[in-house]
């Protein structure tokens, strides 16, 4: 079984997924996959384009929203507004280690006007940090 953690009612992250885990995206209702991982990150790993082929053939709406090494720009956060838009039937969002997801999940939340100690508690809940970005996710509430 995939480790997908849940953060919402909507939306799920994971560690990089297979193409066997888009068939348990479809089981659990979700909608939409969020690939949070540039490729070429881990050429061992299945790829951008493995995975949205996969998740259309599956009839799920593939979103990408790569997250480098750089670290996240406003850009990302407002494609990531955007991606939860779509998040009605439920969301899954990956990376190496879901970490990179949840962060720009926090982001996104923050930027929608979601309570910054609401969200540290989703992420907690699914064992992830957002400490890396609080300072950030602070002031996108703040706006």
């Amino acid at each position: 079984m995939a480790d997908f953690r849940k953060l919402s009612d909507s939306v799920w992250v994971a560690p990089q997924i297979t193409l066997d885990d888009i068939a348990e995206a479809k089981t659990l209702g979700l909608k939409v996959i969020v690939n949070n991982r540039p490729d070429g990150e881990d050429p061992s790993a299945s790829q951008g384009d493995e995975i949205e082929n996969a998740a259309k053939t599956a009839g799920l709406e593939y979103i990408a929203i790569p997250i480098g090494h750089s670290g996240f720009s406003e850009v990302q956060v407002d494609a990531m507004v955007e991606a939860l838009g779509h998040a009605d039937g439920g969301m899954l969002a990956y990376c190496r280690s879901g970490t990179r997801s949840t962060l720009l999940w926090s982001l996104a939340q923050a930027k929608n006007g979601v309570a910054p100690d609401d969200i540290a508690r989703a992420a907690m809940a699914a064992g992830y940090d957002i400490s890396p970005v609080r300072a950030m996710i602070d002031m996108l509430a703040a706006r």
